[in-house]
């Protein structure tokens, strides 16, 4: 008995591209999917955590989804909210503020995958500056920015491990294949002191020192966070391997005979045994081979010596 196909097929060329950009691809959407997310605010959030999440949404401009309105949600508890506005905005990272008299001032930032939750890890805020409180020159928007961690615990602890690669998800910006090195300008730095994360946005300024290279001083732009870890919802090691897995069709194609060394690259040659005899040399009269036993015209012409 044959199979029921009960997938609704679109009649309209309108849905029908919709479902298509929504489909599964070898690279992901620019403008949503990747390098970006959404920012959506709790249900009792205060001017601190909203004013976070805009200056968040600014360092991402025209890359992420900001969601003005209140969103009474728990991510630790109950994931469907989430869930529902990863599949409406077409996102596959978040940033949520909640804030509540337990845990105040709180940030969860976290990816999906295949619309479900991966990984979810919840700082409280410290300190806070504003990015309007910094009274500096911008850098313009769509710079990429260049992620600098600095602390022992970004290699060595696990929960420390997963923070690294969800911050370098969410701020790494779109992927290009050349960058001009003028362009590198906009800096974000991360420090791990003392069981702490503190962010900082840096403008990079090149300055003239009488040589070539230039002198490198960094200027700090805002925003300026102080974050202390709190809990953690960490996938397991076999998904984690799944979300990471690379289609075949992006692995590059192995060549034969060539292998890579740190100089780069050299290939192997495989030859049939040579005969050498019938190798042709250059003719010289001393290599000759002679018979035992005959006298060479040389030996005749030499005078035999007396003996006295």
């Amino acid at each position: 008995m044959e199979a029921l196909d009960w997938v609704v097929k679109p009649k309209m060329k309108r849905a029908k591209g919709f479902l298509e950009k929504r489909e599964q691809k070898l690279s992901e959407n620019i403008k949503n999917k990747g390098p970006n997310g959404m920012l959506i605010k709790g249900g009792n959030a205060n001017s601190a955590v909203t004013q976070v999440l805009r200056d968040v949404n600014a360092l991402k401009k025209t890359h992420g989804v900001l969601y003005k309105k209140k969103n009474t949600m728990r991510p630790f508890e109950d994931q469907t909210s989430l869930e529902f506005f990863s599949k409406k905005s077409d996102c596959s990272l978040f940033m949520f503020g909640p804030h509540n008299k337990k845990r105040p001032n709180s940030l969860v930032i976290g990816r999906m995958y295949d619309y479900h939750v991966l990984d979810m890890i919840e700082l409280g805020i410290e300190k806070f500056v504003s990015l309007k409180d910094i009274k500096n020159s911008k850098c313009p928007e769509g710079t990429k920015p260049m992620l600098i961690f600095a602390g022992n615990d970004f290699d060595v602890t696990e929960d420390y491990r997963r923070l690294k690669s969800l911050l370098i998800d969410f701020f790494r910006g779109p992927t290009v294949s050349e960058i001009c090195l003028v362009g590198l300008e906009y800096v974000l730095h991360f420090t791990a002191p003392n069981g702490k994360m503190c962010f900082r946005s840096c403008k990079l300024l090149l300055k003239k020192l009488g040589c070539r290279t230039p002198w490198i001083e960094l200027e700090e732009l805002g925003p300026s966070l102080d974050l202390v870890p709190r809990r953690t919802h960490l996938a397991s090691d076999d998904l984690y391997k799944l979300s990471t897995k690379m289609p075949k069709a992006l692995k590059p194609k192995k060549k034969k005979n060539i292998s890579h060394d740190t100089f780069g690259n050299y290939g192997r040659i495989h030859m049939q045994k040579q005969d050498l005899s019938n190798l042709h040399t250059r003719k010289l009269k001393g290599l000759k081979k002679r018979p035992v036993g005959r006298i060479t015209e040389d030996q005749e012409r030499k005078p035999k010596r007396k003996k006295n």
